[in-house]
């Protein structure tokens, strides 16, 4: 069946195609129904089926008589080491490990955070959380203590599994103090915690309250799986909020099972037994989706690596480890292919290694702009495949279904909708546009399986977030078009959430933490054009009134904050001083317009502003740190 077929055949009958998807996985009960619209607007999946997380990733590989096949490759040429671990023997690890976290008391609904780097322990714990039916919520190990201790105290973790470090080249990062100060921080406090010490450093525990994890699995009985509802949640993902608080996004285990199942062959195009790589971390959705949970589930090797596109030791060794390990699919960033680009711009880096195995390489995080992926087509000699989904959707809106059909590739869009989401464009009173017209991306509810139900806690706050603007869609808070054949262009985000490097990161939240710096008076961040990072935050700072300290110095400090308050995830390098900051008449900041100067653009006075003078105090400020030329 070509796409435009099966795209019809889910149109025409949703439930019948749910259900029939449903038959990949299994079941210790099958549901009777994929649909469940009682509660509308608030959709679940498969409520009433009965099912395992594990069991389907790990278990019923080994009892298909795969257990020797391997399940994870652990690539680190960060600690120069690599090993690989079979499915029967992740089955022994996971089984012990949830064995020895259902003896302390973890039980089906319980909370789990899991702080940890790029190794093969960080599968196992999310795999030994869902053999047992507990939530968890991974955190990434590049957030702050504060950021950590907001997180604890939204989900209450009956239990935190951390690691003693992580590793960048030439620095480790101390993941157990931070550990330690989130929970200073927070109100909440787990029962236990759960360290992997690994041996470049071995962190301090906190007698009675921190475990080993090699002695805390000693001698326990191996938990079997325990079967779940197909609407009881597998995990929460934390994702940036406009206001600065996280959102925690709730994956529910029927629907997410076989959505990454079915994408596995029909999107990327692999068979069971195929090597996939992800080339992301297990703290961000690509990593929950295709590291973890879709290689596993479909039965394939996935590659767990604790390195960087350049640097570990150069920007070979992507090309290194697909030649390697034969990987088929490879799925990475923009800005890491970006990075890549900027260090070999002929490739020469490619050639020592034979890249026969690899197919086609994917794109997502943020868009993947005409150049960069010009230059991966010339330097592989492979298709090169753009998509476009969310932390909240959980795997593509938009793509090229390369295991149904090859559609023909056009530069600047991830191609087109896949089943189970009715992409609209509208206005802003919801009213469907002409292809090619600008306008806010919209999904027709219901969303299909696999995507959020829900926020953790925060039912009012999902139906504000992403119910409310256009009734009866979700609304994705990205701006964009669809042309003549349906293809999807996705133009800008619609809110102030930036995307460093394909990390969302709230500018409000950069905002909150430059706020508390006893010389700030008012500031706001924007993101601008980054050719690496996709886009880099730029702070401007109004001072409090008084204030005879060197610039630099407040600057120097501001930077400092957020980089200890949010982490050095976000990348925030840059802030200027100004003495006062472009509004409207109502007091609204008009950063729009601050982007477009930073990013040289033309832009059209806001008929609100309160005073135009001030646009060219912000280009002047933007031009002493290279920006707006």
């Amino acid at each position: 069946m070509s796409y435009a077929e099966i795209y019809e055949s889910w149109k025409k009958d949703p439930e019948a195609f749910w259900m029939d998807a449903a038959k990949a996985i299994d079941w210790v009960r099958p549901p009777s129904k994929a649909l469940n619209s009682d509660n509308a607007p608030i959709y679940s999946w498969y409520d009433d089926g009965l099912v395992n997380t594990c069991h389907n990733a790990v278990d019923r590989h080994v009892e298909a008589g795969r257990g020797a096949q391997t399940a994870i490759i652990y690539d680190s040429p960060i600690t120069q080491t690599k090993h690989k671990i079979s499915y029967a023997e992740l089955r022994k690890r996971v089984a012990t490990l949830a064995g020895a976290l259902r003896a302390k008391g973890v039980e089906k609904g319980d909370r789990v955070i899991i702080y940890m780097p790029m190794v093969p322990e960080a599968l196992e714990a999310m795999l030994a959380c869902t053999r047992l039916g507990a939530v968890h919520s991974v955190v990434f190990g590049g957030f702050a203590a504060n950021e950590l201790a907001v997180r604890i105290d939204d989900c209450k973790p009956k239990a935190i599994i951390a690691a003693s470090c992580g590793l960048e080249p030439g620095r480790v990062v101390h993941y157990k103090p931070l550990l330690d100060g989130a929970l200073d921080l927070a109100e909440h406090q787990p029962d236990f915690c759960v360290i992997f010490q690994r041996e470049q450093e071995v962190a301090r525990l906190e007698d009675g309250r921190d475990f080993d994890w090699h002695g805390f699995q000693y001698g326990v009985e191996p938990a079997e799986c325990v079967p779940v509802e197909g609407n009881h949640p597998a995990y929460i993902l934390y994702t940036s909020g406009t206001t600065g608080a996280p959102k925690g996004v709730i994956r529910a285990t029927g629907g997410h099972l076989v959505a990454l199942n079915w994408t596995m062959k029909n999107i990327y195009n692999v068979e069971p037994g195929d090597v996939f790589w992800a080339a992301s971390d297990v703290g961000w959705v690509v990593g929950h989706s295709y590291i973890c949970y879709g290689p596993l589930i479909h039965g394939n090797t996935t590659i767990v690596f604790e390195g960087k596109p350049v640097g570990t030791p150069d920007p070979g060794t992507f090309w290194r480890v697909i030649s390697e390990h034969g990987v088929k699919s490879f799925f990475t960033a923009p800005t890491a292919i970006r990075a890549v680009k900027r260090e070999d711009p002929n490739g020469a880096f490619t050639k020592p290694y034979d890249l026969s195995c690899l197919n086609t390489l994917y794109l997502a995080g943020e868009r993947a702009d005409p150049d960069t992926i010009h230059w991966a087509q010339k330097i592989l000699d492979l298709p090169v495949i753009d998509h476009w989904w969310q932390t909240e959707t959980g795997y593509a809106i938009a793509a090229n279904p390369l295991g149904i059909e090859h559609l023909p590739v056009k530069i600047g869009s991830p191609s087109v909708a896949m089943p189970g989401y009715d992409v609209q464009i509208l206005d802003e009173a919801g009213h469907p546009m002409k292809p090619g017209e600008l306008g806010a991306i919209a999904i027709k509810l219901p969303l299909p399986p696999g995507t959020l139900p829900n926020l953790w806690n925060a039912e009012e706050r999902f139906r504000k977030s992403y119910l409310t603007t256009f009734p009866g869609y979700y609304e994705t808070g990205d701006a964009g078009m669809i042309d003549e054949d349906g293809y999807l262009y996705i133009m800008a985000r619609t809110d102030d959430v930036i995307n460093v490097a394909g990390h969302r990161l709230s500018t409000g939240a950069m905002e909150e933490v430059l706020a508390e710096h006893p010389d700030v008076a008012e500031c706001a961040v924007i993101g601008v054009t980054d050719q690496l990072k996709g886009q880099m935050p730029v702070g401007f700072l109004c001072l409090t009134k008084g204030v005879n300290r060197p610039e630099a110095e407040i600057t120097t400090e501001c930077v400092k904050l957020v980089r200890e308050k949010i982490g050095p995830v976000a990348a925030f390098k840059l802030a200027v001083v100004v003495d006062r900051l472009p509004k409207t008449r109502s007091g609204k900041i008009l950063r729009a317009t601050m982007v477009k100067i930073a990013d040289s653009e033309d832009f059209k006075m806001p008929a609100t502003i309160d005073d135009p003078a001030i646009l060219d105090e912000i280009k002047a400020a933007l031009q002493t740190i290279g920006y707006a030329r």
